[in-house]
């Protein structure tokens, strides 16, 4: 006899989600402090797909619009691992003390530089 009001769990299979993200490497671009295409090309080499570096196959695309980078990954990716990619790429260039990763917005982060305040008034 079955019991009332159980159910059998139905998992509803659609499209796969698609994330994008952004990283706007426009400031420092301008200034030929980095190329946008090293970081790219950084990116196609240290991004892990399934444990496994240079694997991105059909999972992840990226590509490159004059200063921006766009990564777009089916499945799980998070945000958080392209900030600790490019905080890799700058700590390799040897530019972190001089600019950090900010979030814009949801999907999106910035390289900017940090404001430095310096009071000459005081002197």
């Amino acid at each position: 006899m079955p019991i009332k009001g159980l159910k059998k769990k139905v998992v509803a299979k659609g499209k796969k989600q698609l994330l994008k993200f952004t990283v706007d490497c426009q400031q420092p671009a301008d200034d030929d402090i980095i190329e946008p295409k090293d970081l790219d090309k950084f990116f196609n080499s240290r991004i892990k797909v399934d444990g496994k570096t240079g694997n991105l196959g059909d999972k992840v695309t990226i590509t490159r619009e004059k200063s921006k980078i766009h990564v777009s990954a089916e499945g799980a990716f998070s945000k958080r691992y392209l900030k600790y990619l490019s905080k890799k790429y700058l700590k390799m260039q040897q530019l972190r003390d001089f600019l950090h990763v900010v979030a814009t917005n949801k999907t999106s982060y910035e390289l900017r530089y940090f404001n430095i305040n310096e009071d000459n008034e005081e002197e």
